[in-house]
């Protein structure tokens, strides 16, 4: 008898250790998805991106020999067009772009126009110190070609007359392309390599920090510094002046919409030349059955997706304009962003078994 309840006890502890509805185990190809995010992704961006910044290079510089209405123009467009690469490239700050701190050095807004100012007046500066990353990059430019004067015949004016102008705008530009070119050259040159042979699965593998990073740019740059900040929502009141190209004020739903694309192909493994796909986030969770309320969890990630882009589809494309005439729409923008902020954080996280390895500041 005692023999026969031993026998029930065991039976009913492995019943009790067994899963009700157990998982498949993660037999997905680490390598062939960094392969395929290296070669069709991140190196295809990156290039794209450093052939856009060398024309803003040469656009500046044309414009800095002969100031006129004629150069202004060209160089505008080869601002935009680079500000546009940028967002393409900005989530994948690893290796050369995470030792550069890229993002620091690129895109901090809003401008500090004071400093910036006092920059040009002295004719001494040196933008390679953190404390001038809000003097520099891509909103720096904003303010030199959209801000000085509200016609281009009086932007024109200024540089025809202020040497130091010049020398500025060339050194901004200079630093950009500089920046771009060597994290270019250190992904074809030795970090592709790295990155791809870094497939295991712990906290410093290619997979688990670059899917944080990733996270960190959706969370931070895309939704609270585009929209949230902007629209007010962690100071309690708008704050118009913070959003991306304030100056060229309505390009900053263009730049929106060019992250959100950048972010949604990215976990689809869109590849950046084209239209096919390969391994990807959303087949690393289809691979593994991962569910969210009885739904694939990477079909509900993607229609979070869709549905944040019908919601932004409604903002004007000035966002200071936005807010100051109905800031409830960039309010929901935020809310519908926010969802997916669950969805990869909290949800992809867990079911790929990674950390979150970067601190939360704002307290969600």
């Amino acid at each position: 008898m005692k023999k026969l309840l031993l026998l029930v006890l065991v039976c009913n502890l492995f019943a009790c250790g067994e899963d009700e509805n157990p998982q498949p185990a993660d037999t997905f190809d680490r390598q062939a998805m960094l392969t395929h995010w290296a070669d069709q992704i991140i190196v295809p961006a990156y290039t794209a991106f450093a052939e856009k910044t060398a024309a803003l290079q040469e656009a500046t510089e044309a414009f800095a020999t002969d100031p006129t209405e004629a150069n202004l123009l060209p160089l505008r467009a080869a601002w935009e067009n680079a500000y546009l690469g940028w967002q393409k490239v900005g989530m994948f700050e690893i290796g050369k772009a995470e030792e550069l701190l890229l993002t620091n050095n690129l895109n901090i807004y809003p401008v500090d126009v004071m400093a910036l100012e006092a920059n040009v007046s002295s004719g001494t500066y040196n933008l390679e110190l953190p404390s001038t990353n809000d003097q520099q990059g891509f909103p720096a430019l904003d303010y030199l070609l959209y801000g000085l004067s509200s016609t281009p015949a009086e932007v024109v004016a200024i540089y025809a007359t202020n040497e130091s102008y010049r020398a500025y705008l060339q050194a901004v530009a200079t630093r950009i392309n500089s920046l771009a070119q060597t994290v270019l050259n250190d992904w074809t040159s030795r970090y592709r390599d790295e990155f791809v042979a870094n497939n295991g699965n712990s906290a410093t593998a290619s997979v688990d920090r670059f899917v944080n990073d990733y996270i960190f740019y959706y969370e931070k740059h895309l939704r609270a510094g585009k929209v949230g900040i902007p629209a007010g929502v962690f100071s309690g009141a708008p704050l118009e002046n913070t959003v991306e190209a304030y100056y060229r004020r309505d390009f900053s739903k263009t730049l929106l919409l060019a992250s959100f694309d950048a972010v949604q192909d990215f976990f689809n493994g869109k590849s950046f030349a084209g239209n096919s796909t390969g391994p990807s986030l959303a087949a690393y969770l289809t691979d593994l059955n991962a569910e969210k309320n009885g739904i694939p969890l990477a079909e509900a990630i993607n229609e979070q997706f869709n549905q944040t882009r019908t919601q932004a589809a409604l903002l004007a494309d000035d966002f200071t304009q936005q807010i100051a005439t109905d800031n409830t729409v960039m309010l929901a923008t935020y809310d519908q962003l926010q969802v997916n902020v669950i969805n990869l954080k909290l949800d992809m996280l867990q079911r790929l078994n990674i950390n979150v390895d970067y601190v939360d500041a704002d307290g969600d």
